[in-house]
C-alpha cells in the first residue's frame, strides 16, 4: 500500500483505508515533557552494504539537495548492543538443504508442537475495521489461527469504544486459536492526514513534516505520549514512522508521501534524525515502531493503493540515500521494516518490492543485515498487485523473504491467502523452511514486548 494507511492511505475514494489521509476530528494536544529512554535494539549484524552507508560520515554532515536522484549514505552513531534474536538472522536460500538447520532451530525451539496451520496463522495480519469489525475478521482468527491484527479505518470514537474493539479480538488468544500467542495489534499511527484512532483518549498529531520542526528530545516526548495513548487501549504495534526520502524538486508529486506531507524532511539526514525520534518515543511506551515503505516511495508519482504499474526507476544499491535511511534505522535497532509494493527497475525490475526475493532476502536481509521481522505493505485490496492472485500474493512474500503479509483494507481474501501458504509449505519442503524461519521471527518479536 502506499501509504496513507498501513501503507499509504489518503482521504480520496477508492484508496485504502490504511492509505487514507484523513485529519482527527478531535484529541488533546501531544505532551513533551516526559523524559525520553532510549528503546531496545533488535539487530544482529550489518554486512557490507550497511557499512558503505555508515561509512560516509557522521549522521550530521550528510544531507541531500532536494531534487537530486542520488546522493552520498547517511550515517549514523555505532549501532547499540542488543541481544542477538533466536531466529537465523539471513534468510534461507531457495534449496531445500540451505534451510535444513533453520527448520530444525525453529521446530526444536519456539516452534516445537505447533501445527503448520499455526505456523502459518502467525505470519498474517488481518485488518479489523476500527468501528464495525467484519465477519470475515473473525473467521480469520476464529477458523484459521490468524495470530495478528490491523485496526483499520478510521474512529473518532474515542479510547474507551477502540479498546473495547481491540479486545474483541485479543480476547480470542487461546489454545485453539493462536496456540495462547498473544497477538501483534497494529494500526497506523503517523500523525497529519494518517491517523486512524482519534477522539477522547488519543492526541492530535500532526504530520510528519510538523514533527520534524520540533527538537529531537520534544518529538521523543510527544511520541511516548502517542505511544502510550496506543499502549492503553491494547496498541502494541504502530506501522511508522515513514522513512520514505522524498528529495524530488516538487515534494507534492509524490502521490503517496510528499502529497500529504507524510516525509519528515527532505534530506537523508533530517529524515533518519526525526524518524528516529518518533520511533524512539514509540518503543518507550513498548509500542513497536515499523519502518516505512522499503526501499522508498518517495520517488514514484502514482500511489500504489490506486493504480497499477508504479515504477521507481532512480533507486539503486550503491549508497542511494533513499536506502541509506533504512540503513540507520537498521543500525539503531529497528525490529520491524515494511516493503512496499512498487516496482524498482535498478534493483530488480520483475516483480514488485513485495515478491522479490532480490530485495527482501538478498539486499534488506543478506547485504543490509536485517534479522528482523519484515512486513508487506497491504496486499489485499492495493491495485498495483491484483493482477496477481490473492492466494499467490501471500505465497510469493513469503517466499521473497517476507514475514508477514498485512490483509488490512480487504480481510476476506485472508482465508485464501491462508489456505495456499498451508498447501505450498505441505508440497515444499523448502517453502516450509521459511515459513518456520517467519514464524520464529514473528515469535521473537512478540517476545520482545515482555522485555
Amino acid at each position: 500500500m502506499p501509504r496513507v494507511g498501513p501503507g499509504t492511505c489518503l482521504s480520496v475514494a477508492g484508496m485504502n483505508d490504511r492509505h487514507r489521509p484523513e485529519t482527527p476530528d478531535a484529541g488533546k494536544t501531544p505532551s513533551t515533557s516526559a523524559p525520553s529512554q532510549s528503546p531496545q535494539h533488535h539487530v544482529s549484524r550489518r554486512p557490507v552494504l550497511l557499512a558503505a552507508f555508515l561509512g560516509a560520515g557522521s549522521l550530521t554532515g550528510c544531507s541531500l539537495i532536494p531534487g537530486s536522484s542520488s546522493a552520498g549514505g547517511s550515517s549514523s552513531s555505532a549501532k547499540p548492543k542488543a541481544p542477538a534474536p533466536a531466529s537465523p538472522s539471513a534468510a534461507p536460500s531457495p534449496t531445500a538443504s540451505a534451510t535444513a538447520s533453520a527448520t530444525a532451530t525453529a521446530t526444536d525451539g519456539a516452534l516445537a508442537g505447533w501445527s503448520l496451520e499455526e505456523k502459518v496463522g502467525q505470519l498474517m495480519m488481518v485488518g479489523v475495521d476500527a468501528t464495525a469489525p467484519k465477519d470475515s475478521s473473525t473467521e480469520a482468527v476464529d477458523t484459521h489461527h490468524v495470530g495478528n491484527i490491523f485496526i483499520a479505518g478510521r474512529t473518532t470514537a474515542g479510547g474507551q469504544a477502540t479498546q473495547k474493539v481491540i479486545a474483541s479480538f485479543t480476547g480470542k488468544v487461546g489454545p485453539g486459536t493462536t496456540r495462547s500467542t498473544p497477538m501483534l495489534v497494529a494500526t497506523d499511527q503517523e500523525g497529519g492526514e494518517v491517523q486512524v484512532l482519534s477522539g477522547s483518549g488519543f492526541s492530535e498529531i500532526p504530520s510528519a513534516m510538523d514533527q520534524s520542526t520540533q527538537s529531537r528530545d520534544q518529538l521523543v516526548a510527544a511520541a511516548r505520549t502517542w505511544g502510550k495513548e496506543l499502549a492503553d487501549v491494547g496498541v502494541n504495534m504502530n506501522l511508522a514512522p515513514v522513512v520514505d526520502l522524498v528529495d524530488t524538486p516538487r515534494p507534492t508529486t509524490n502521490e503517496p508521501i510528499g502529497k500529504w506531507g507524510r516525509e519528515y524532511g527532505h534530506d537523508a539526514a533530517t529524515v533518519s534524525s526525526q524518524a528516529g525520534a518518533f520511533a524512539e518515543g514509540m518503543q518507550a511506551s513498548k509500542v513497536i515502531p515499523t519502518y516505512k515503505h522499503f526501499p522508498g516511495l518517495g520517488r514514484v508519482t502514482a500511489n500504489t493503493d490506486t493504480s497499477a504499474g508504479v515504477v521507481d526507476s532512480t533507486t539503486n544499491r550503491s549508497t542511494d540515500a533513499a536506502v541509506g535511511v533504512f540503513a540507520n534505522a537498521i543500525a539503531a535497532g529497528a525490529q520491524v521494516i515494511m516493503v512496499s509494493s512498487a516496482t524498482y527497475t535498478l534493483l530488480d525490475a520483475s516483480a514488485p518490492a513485495v515478491f522479490s526475493s532480490k530485495i527482501v532476502t538478498e539486499m534488506l536481509r543478506t547485504e543490509m543485515g536485517f534479522s528482523g521481522v519484515v512486513i508487506t505493505d497491504d496486499v489485499s485490496a492495493a491495485v498495483q498487485v491484483q493482477s496477481v492472485a490473492a492466494s499467490d500474493r501471500a505465497v510469493q512474500a513469503i517466499r521473497a523473504g517476507c514475514d508477514i503479509v498485512l490483509a488490512s483494507a480487504d480481510p476476506t481474501v485472508a482465508a485464501d491467502m491462508i489456505k495456499a501458504l498451508i498447501t505450498t509449505a505441505q508440497s515444499d519442503p523448502a517453502f516450509a523452511a521459511r515459513v518456520d524461519e517467519s514464524a520464529t521471527r514473528v515469535l521473537n518479536l512478540k517476545k520482545s514486548l515482555q522485555s
